[in-house]
């Protein structure tokens, strides 16, 4: 379930509950309002005593002299004054006295005519505006009763107006309060849609649209909650992602250039040597001298093909993470004198100069002689390309910090300083020198594949230049 689907229903049901308990307290304010106006229940026994007991009172001090006429008339005037209509009758039903004197002496029926109880007596009224109570009559404080006294009194003096202030004020709270939930809750809900579905809608789009390849548009939110974490790494993971995108392109590309540069430099030489088998077979060569001459270009050649398919070998397997380095406990002495004899005469055929070791430093290492070779081939070959007839490459071995060091030292062009941060990337190739321009060319993979093989033996490889001075490269190799 959705969050914006989750967010209508959670609001749909609290409103119900609402809705709901607002019209609970509705009908209970109703119940309310009909029980104060139901004059059963608002009749009061109390208001009927505080209407009565003046008259009770009289006619129990004076029941002895209700013959004589003048207490007839203080009692009537007392029941007038109280505003009831009073009828005294004896234990047989015979009227003794009334506030209708035309009706003394008669008889009423004591059954139907007593109602000691209030309820009662409103039951009785038949629509009538009078109370008929009756209340009995004593003789004295603790006396036996003498006869009964039948009150009718208008029920508009009886009846009590209960207090409706509390209940009022409790039922208005409660109106308030549901209101003002209702309102918190259409807040929450547009606070709820404004400040994170649509965020997280605003994400989703800027998602598809990196999907579809468009990483140039940046991620605003401008609140400082905790969203802001959340687009801010989103828009750090765009940011890396059109990195990775825009070097997946550079690499695609320099592979494709790379593909290019030694399908043209293999072409070279395997056409170089093709003409020469050419002329041998056709018997251009006459005399063994220019066979020799012959076969000494070819080789030239073919070692040119060999250490270009072997640095496009070494480029895949690190592609693939699979570079090939078996290292041996060896002795660095014979290795490294085997390594740098051939090396001079392919600087001397250069025409420049060449300094070898003093010493070598025969000690143990662990090494893998196929790869080292390798990586002491390309340095000099990076010399080659920016020295120039005249020019001086040198080579120096001395241990240091327990480690074997080997330095390749030509007095070339240098490097430029703003190639200098990306020497030891795959397919960059700096500046080479303009006399071998057309020999030179490489595939950019030679630095690179040097460090990987180094890094691999567990050392390390540096270098400092200086433009129009020279270049220096240096490599450790931990001794064991």
């Amino acid at each position: 379930m959705s969050l914006n689907i989750w967010s209508k229903r959670w609001l749909l049901t609290t409103l119900g509950l609402l809705i709901i308990m607002v019209l609970s307290i509705l009908a209970l304010s109703i119940m309310l309002f009909q029980n104060r106006n139901s004059e059963q229940s608002n009749l009061s026994m109390n208001q009927v005593r505080l209407k009565i007991n003046p008259i009770l009172l009289a006619l129990e001090q004076n029941h002895q002299l209700l013959g004589e006429q003048n207490i007839h008339e203080d009692i009537r005037s007392i029941a007038r004054e109280s505003g009831v209509l009073l009828t005294y009758v004896n234990l047989d039903g015979t009227v003794i006295m009334s506030s209708a004197p035309g009706s003394e002496g008669t008889q009423v029926n004591l059954r139907s005519s007593l109602h000691y109880d209030l309820h009662h007596a409103a039951q009785a009224t038949d629509g009538n505006q009078l109370l008929d109570i009756a209340f009995p009559v004593m003789d004295g404080p603790v006396g036996s009763q003498i006869g009964n006294a039948i009150f009718s009194i208008p029920q508009a003096m009886v009846t009590v107006q209960k207090p409706m202030t509390v209940p009022i004020i409790w039922i208005s709270v409660l109106l308030l309060l549901s209101l003002i939930l209702s309102l918190f809750l259409f807040w929450m809900k547009r606070k709820l849609d404004k400040h994170l579905l649509s965020p997280i809608h605003q994400l989703k789009q800027h998602a598809e649209s990196m999907l579809k390849g468009n990483y140039e548009e940046k991620i605003q939110y401008n609140r400082n909650d905790e969203l802001l974490e959340v687009y801010a790494m989103f828009d750090l993971m765009r940011t890396e992602i059109k990195h990775m995108s825009e070097q997946r392109i550079q690499q695609e590309q320099a592979q494709k250039e790379l593909i290019t540069n030694i399908s043209h430099d293999i072409k070279t030489p395997i056409t170089t040597i093709k003409a020469y088998i050419e002329a041998i077979e056709e018997g251009l060569c006459n005399d063994q001298e220019t066979l020799m001459e012959y076969m000494g270009v070819m080789r030239t050649h073919t070692d040119k093909t060999a250490r270009l398919v072997e640095d496009l070998l070494v480029h895949a397997l690190r592609e693939l993470g699979q570079i090939s380095v078996e290292t041996r406990e060896m002795y660095s002495g014979p290795i490294l004198e085997t390594m740098l004899k051939p090396i001079e005469h392919v600087v001397l055929t250069k025409g420049l100069i060449y300094k070898g070791p003093n010493y070598i430093p025969n000690v143990l290492i662990a090494i893998d002689p196929t790869r080292i070779e390798q990586v002491i081939s390309n340095l000099v070959a990076n010399a080659l390309k920016h020295t120039a007839q005249g020019d001086t490459i040198r080579i120096d071995t001395e241990l240091e910090s327990g480690h074997l060091k080997v330095t390749i030292t030509d007095s070339g062009q240098g490097i430029r300083v703003q190639d200098m941060p990306f020497v030891f990337q795959r397919y960059f190739k700096g500046q080479a020198s303009h006399a071998d321009q057309h020999v030179q060319e490489g595939t950019g993979l030679g630095l690179s594949i040097c460090q990987s093989i180094i890094e691999a033996h567990g050392g390390r490889i540096s270098f400092t230049s200086k433009e129009g001075e020279g270049t220096t490269f240096r490599f450790y190799l931990p001794i064991c």
